[in-house]
């Protein structure tokens, strides 16, 4: 198993950090849509160069804009608080999106990143979320390897019902 397993490139122009990402050992390869009007192109680079593709939107971009490229990527990715630093509390309005993401996507693998933690976990894999990101929850906490735990016990819980659901 690769040391990174997902780069999540908050950058400007991702197109520059593709071939060093797959380089350094990255198994996936997370873009911003806002960084690209049309990311046709650098989803095909990023499987030429040997990852999974995973597309991020902001808060203030609504999800019809990433579901034009849903059946191109391997995970979508729900930002639930603006990009920049860690320790921003979770919007929880965002969970329409991943609700939305999860219905018409069902395979989907859909992430949450952002004030993600024990008090808010709930709400995400009811959402429809299997994968989240959870920095401060984590890194603050006395006991980190119980968060964890929590956290990955609620997604595959959820995870479990909805595949009973169906």
């Amino acid at each position: 198993r690769s040391p990174l397993p997902d780069m999540h490139m908050m950058v400007a122009t991702p197109e520059q950090w593709v071939k060093p990402m797959a380089v350094a050992g990255a198994n996936q390869y997370t873009l911003h849509l806002e960084a690209m009007g049309n990311p046709r192109a650098l989803i095909k680079d990023i499987r030429e160069n040997g990852m999974k593709v995973g597309l991020a939107i902001k808060p203030g971009t609504t999800v019809e804009h990433l579901a034009p490229w849903a059946n191109q990527i391997d995970m979508a990715l729900v930002m639930t608080v603006e990009p920049g630093f860690g320790g921003q509390k979770f919007m929880e309005d965002m969970m329409p999106k991943v609700q939305w993401l999860r219905t018409q996507f069902p395979s989907l693998d859909i992430e949450v990143d952002g004030g993600v933690g024990p008090d808010t976990i709930h709400k995400c894999a009811e959402a429809g979320a299997n994968m989240i990101v959870s920095g401060s929850a984590i890194m603050k906490s006395a006991d980190p390897r119980s968060v964890i735990n929590l956290l990955r016990n609620v997604c595959s819980e959820a995870a479990q019902k909805r595949s009973l659901d169906r």
